[in-house]
């Protein structure tokens, strides 16, 4: 008999004031969204999938960001990296998944073609994006920080 397995977990750090690690059942817990997508994989063309999962956006609110929300140009300058298990990283920037600017439902899916992903891990789904390289499977962590104020400066 095999022994139950033990749930993926994703760490949520950074400029967080919540701190936290979720399995995939806790994730399901959260306000979940369905998109159906088709993106084109170099591996393996054109993929098409459901997927179901809680928002990016609302794992990271309930995590408390320390970011300023009372203005608009203080939250342009955080970025989020996510990470999966095989290595594999993507980063974002805080405006893509924030309704005052991009707003995009980007999700943290708990499913996949009504598949759990409890022991694989949640996976990052960017429903605009037409390449897969985005959709990053068994989701191991996501940061989010300030973009450091040295990046973008020139020196002469």
């Amino acid at each position: 008999m095999r022994p139950p397995a033990t749930p993926a977990t994703v760490r949520l750090h950074g400029d967080l004031a919540a701190p936290a690690e979720l399995t995939v059942p806790q994730l399901r817990e959260l306000p979940a969204e369905r998109v159906a997508v088709t993106f084109d994989c170099l591996s393996q063309g054109a993929q098409h999938h459901g997927f179901e999962g809680p928002l990016l956006w609302d794992v990271l609110r309930a995590a408390r960001p320390r970011i300023d929300f009372a203005g608009r140009k203080q939250r342009l300058g955080h970025l989020l990296a996510v990470t999966g298990a095989d290595g594999h990283r993507a980063v974002l920037s805080w405006a893509e998944i924030d309704p005052d600017f991009g707003g995009q439902r980007i999700l943290l899916a708990t499913s996949i073609d009504g598949r759990p992903l409890d022991e694989a891990g949640p996976q990052l789904v960017v429903p605009a994006d037409g390449c897969g390289a985005r959709y990053i499977s068994g989701v191991t962590a996501v940061w989010l920080g300030p973009l450091p104020a040295e990046v973008g400066v020139v020196s002469r």
